[in-house]
């Protein structure tokens, strides 16, 4: 039987997963599961100085991925000074991982078509392509396209799920890991094939809207100049008040909702990567097209929490007794708002997964999650969680 760490699980089931917070240099405790159907995956701090390029060493044949964070998730528990690491050796499950760069002009779409076109050439036979994990730079990403040029190019019926590194509420530096190689400007994919692995989604927020909703008079792509022929950035330090010293995180307090027109009772929510002071401008994750209608949000504590919990009852997994993998990946946003409280949306997805869930994830600069009609889109501010199981 594998060596196993102390606080890792391993269940009579095809699927074997072990997770654990790591503290120090090295990831000496993970267990010797190295395969090619073993998925590693690592959430770490943004400046942490542990020896990730050990870990390709380790797990020479699996699959290795990772991020940086505004925040490490093991099952109910959230830090800021270790990783969380989870590996998962499937059983029939097959694996496959791609990496890119975003390119000069922030090229989200080409990125991630990119990344699809090759993952989906990796299908064999009897193995399609079922899902995709993706990590993205958080700060040098257009996540709306990323999403787009991934379900675009994709088989119809593939599950896309991840989200975007975090950088804490500094904003200035994030990473992707790929390997052995830990860089920024990158997105990093894996790939799920056979028709014995079984990927279960969930995303909620909730956000409240508040005020006059605007039309966007002025902005390109995921930058914004002006709302009702006045300059964003003047408008938010106007709600923000003496708050407004403190952007941009602080503007993670009151992202907005976006709808496409006046027809349209979906609406997304966007929240703040950047500002300009030169130009009064905000950067947002995803694209806020010229012309649509935001407004903005502010955060209910009881209804982020129950978002949480509705996001783990979507996958429909509670009695399940499978062995599970759940990632959870929430929006820094959510963390700036529950405070000390955090820890009460974690533990409130872990009460809607059957006994032999284990959970890790991270707060990111944003989620990619499947919308209401089943095609991936950049969410902010939700709770998301991906349940990984074989049949």
């Amino acid at each position: 039987m594998p060596h196993l760490p102390d606080g890792a699980v391993r269940w009579k089931a095809s699927l074997d997963v072990a997770t654990l917070r790591i503290k120090g240099p090295g990831f000496d405790e993970l267990p010797d599961w190295d395969s090619e159907r073993t998925l590693v995956v690592v959430f770490f701090p943004p400046r942490w100085s542990g020896a990730l390029d050990q870990l390709a060493t380790q797990f020479p044949r699996s699959q290795v991925v990772g991020c940086s964070t505004a925040g490490e998730i093991l099952d109910g528990v959230v830090s800021d000074d270790s990783a969380v690491a989870a590996v998962v050796r499937f059983d029939a499950c097959g694996l496959a991982s791609s990496t890119t760069t975003l390119g000069p002009g922030r090229r989200s779409f080409e990125a991630g078509s990119r990344l699809a076109a090759d993952l989906a050439a990796r299908a064999r036979r009897g193995e399609p392509l079922r899902a995709i994990l993706a990590l993205s730079d958080g700060l040098g990403v257009n996540g709306s396209e990323l999403a787009r040029g991934l379900s675009e190019t994709l088989p119809p019926g593939v599950v896309v799920t991840g989200g975007l590194a975090g950088d804490g509420d500094r904003f200035e530096r994030t990473s992707v890991l790929h390997g052995s190689v830990a860089r920024s400007g990158a997105v990093t994919a894996v790939g799920f094939y056979g028709e014995a692995v079984d990927v279960r989604t969930g995303s909620q927020g909730g956000w409240d809207v508040f005020g006059v909703e605007r039309a966007v008079t002025r902005a390109s792509g995921n930058v914004v100049y002006e709302l009702d022929g006045r300059p964003i950035l003047d408008l938010y330090r106007e709600y923000l008040g003496e708050r407004a010293a403190g952007l941009p995180a602080t503007a993670l307090l009151f992202p907005l909702a976006l709808r496409c027109s006046r027809e349209t009772t979906h609406s997304l929510v966007r929240t703040v990567l950047g500002i300009d002071e030169a130009e009064r401008s905000m950067r947002f994750a995803g694209d806020v097209p010229e012309g649509s209608l935001v407004q903005l949000m502010r955060a209910n504590f009881d209804r982020l929490v129950q978002g949480a919990s509705d996001a783990a009852a979507m996958t429909a997994l509670r009695d399940d007794p499978r062995q599970c993998l759940v990632l959870a990946i929430s929006c820094v946003g959510r963390r700036l708002v529950l405070g000390q409280r955090v820890e009460e949306e974690t533990e409130a997805t872990l009460e809607n997964f059957g006994p032999r869930a284990r959970q890790i994830g991270f707060y990111s600069y944003g989620e990619l999650s499947p919308a209401g009609g089943g095609t991936c889109e950049l969410h902010n501010q939700t709770m998301t969680l991906t349940a990984i199981l074989e049949r």
